[in-house]
């Protein structure tokens, strides 16, 4: 009887290269420059769409390091810190020293940033509401079970080869 292996590795390796792309389309409509002018226009929110994504950010991961949230929005250390520090200028956000190790800077989203990510999260919902309102409720929480189980398997260090 004939292996159906290669026939099976063929049909994965497919489906890869689909997921591939999807998630391509995925991150370049994410980082489209008019789609986060979009979010704060809709918000109602003062803000410059540079320093956008760094308030979620905060307010999703704080406190957070400098580093690790240029990691996260993949740009440079310096142009991330000073960035922070405007962000710290317009009191969204407070630096702290961490109280683990008092090298590292940390971010923390005051009440004023914590407000306008909540019009950002209001925002979102109604942007979503209208990408998802074909969808069926089944097919909406699939979504949402696999985009988490998938974004949990990526986050952890790749195996080694």
């Amino acid at each position: 009887m004939p292996s159906r292996k290669n026939v099976q590795n063929t049909h994965n390796s497919e489906r890869l290269r689909v997921l591939h792309g999807a998630l391509l389309d995925i991150v370049s409509a994410m980082n489209q420059p008019h789609r986060d002018e979009a979010m704060i226009r809709t918000a109602g929110i003062p803000l410059d769409r540079a320093l956008f994504p760094l308030l979620v950010l905060i307010e999703r991961f704080g406190p957070i390091g400098v580093v690790d949230l240029a990691d996260r929005v993949g740009r440079d250390y310096t142009t991330v810190s000073r960035q922070v520090a405007k962000l710290e200028s317009l009191e969204l956000v407070q630096r702290r020293d961490n109280a683990a190790d008092r090298r590292v800077r940390e971010a923390i989203v005051t009440a004023k940033g914590k407000a306008m990510t909540d019009l950002v999260d209001g925002a979102r919902e109604r942007i979503a509401r209208g990408i998802f309102a074909s969808w069926e409720p089944r097919e909406f929480d699939e979504l949402v079970r696999l985009m988490r189980k998938f974004a949990d398997a990526v986050s952890r260090d790749p195996p080694a080869e």
